[in-house]
């Protein structure tokens, strides 16, 4: 994935406990609030970063490794970039799992785009796009 060229309005690098999520979604609420972002577009850019987060935590890092939970969100013209990364094995089929689960289509039906990969430092991403406005979505 391409690195952001810009320096990021919130970034965060936790471990990835369950605990953090809410610190997450505590910074993401004060940022909807600074920039006086609609309700609506704000409680859906918590759940999606709170999805992600809880992803990160449940299945990043498995065998009860302590890991990194990493958020950067960066306000580009209208719309707000978040990047949620850890350095766990990536995104794949799990033997245990009947499939994706409900949080990636859950996150996918919140955000306007999402991609997943990983960075030049080989950690996954899962990075979001959404519009900071109902005019511009």
């Amino acid at each position: 994935m391409t690195p952001a060229t810009t320096t990021p309005d919130i970034e965060l690098a936790l471990p990835a406990r369950a605990a953090n999520i809410a610190v997450v979604r505590h910074a993401f609420g004060a940022l909807g609030e600074a920039f006086a972002v609609e309700e609506q577009i704000l409680s859906n850019i918590r759940l999606a970063v709170t999805e992600a987060c809880t992803n990160v935590v449940v299945h990043a890092y498995p065998d009860g490794q302590e890991g990194l939970l990493e958020v950067l969100a960066t306000l580009q013209e209208e719309k707000l970039v978040v990047v949620v990364r850890d350095g766990g094995p990536g995104i794949g089929p799990r033997p245990d799992s009947p499939g994706l689960g409900l949080g990636l289509p859950l996150i996918v039906s919140l955000t306007e785009s999402v991609q997943l990969g990983r960075d030049e430092d080989e950690r996954t991403e899962v990075r979001m796009t959404f519009p900071l406005s109902s005019a511009s979505s």
